[in-house]
């Protein structure tokens, strides 16, 4: 069975780091995109940010260029998302994801284009 599974989620203050992990089990990922996505209250799932295959390529919206980092670690089957200097805004389920499917890289930022998913794991950031 293929699973992903976050872990790493917290309660912080704004202007605090928070490093958010996904491991995968059930097959290898190193062929495949991964990406972070995020829902928060009363929003679809948005994109976060997104790695290659090759570990170089990476993605990140806006919202969180310069702030957040996102690292893979093929050996391991794992993912992760560094984030420094969060914001109550940042506040959300945030979720790991992989699409098998390396010659989309250049649409690495839409959801539909997963095809697994972790359960999520909670952010809260507040003062």
């Amino acid at each position: 069975q293929v699973r992903l599974v976050e872990s790493g989620g917290g309660l912080v203050q704004p202007g605090d780091s928070l490093r958010l992990s996904c491991v995968g089990s059930g097959r290898a990922f190193s062929a495949d995109t991964m990406a972070w996505f995020r829902r928060s209250p009363g929003r679809g799932r948005t994109f976060v940010a997104a790695i290659h295959a090759d570990g170089v390529r990476t993605k990140y919206a806006d919202s969180v260029k310069g702030r957040f980092t996102i690292s893979r670690d093929n050996g391991k089957n794992t993912v992760s998302l560094q984030m420094n200097s969060l914001k109550p805004e940042d506040a959300a389920v945030y979720y790991c994801a992989a699409n098998y499917d390396a010659d989309s890289w250049d649409s690495a930022f839409k959801e539909i284009l997963y095809d697994h998913w972790g359960q999520g794991t909670q952010v809260t950031v507040s003062s």
